[in-house]
């Protein structure tokens, strides 16, 4: 499905990351690199991290980070089952206003679903 939701948020993530690497200095190297490092495999699975960075970034209403991490769910085997309930604390938690957030967060995984199901 080129061209989709996922596909065009992962290629123009891509090119915005290679902007910000060619000007950034050892500062936002380093958050960088302990952002990718915080949801390695660790005492917690990576699974469990990723669904907690979702819900968190609904909560905090980033499309952006929704976007990533739902891909990341969806890459570390999350199932609808875990998807929903992961997403009906970051409700509970944001309130009414994380509603079009879960939309577009659903959104793209029915997507990611889609493309798994015509493989």
């Amino acid at each position: 499905m080129s061209g989709g939701i996922v596909d065009n948020f992962k290629k123009e993530r891509e090119r915005l990351n290679e902007i910000v690497m060619k000007y950034s200095g050892v500062n936002i190297k380093r958050f960088y690199n302990l952002d990718s490092r915080v949801y390695q495999e660790g005492e917690l699975p990576r699974k469990i991290k990723e669904l907690m960075g979702l819900v968190a970034s609904l909560v905090l209403r980033c499309d952006d980070c929704i976007k990533y991490h739902i891909i990341q769910c969806h890459e570390e085997n999350v199932n609808n089952g875990e998807l929903e309930e992961a997403l009906a604390i970051a409700l509970i938690v944001g309130g009414s206003i994380t509603i079009p957030h879960l939309r577009r967060a659903l959104e793209a995984w029915d997507e990611l679903e889609n493309i798994k199901l015509t493989k």
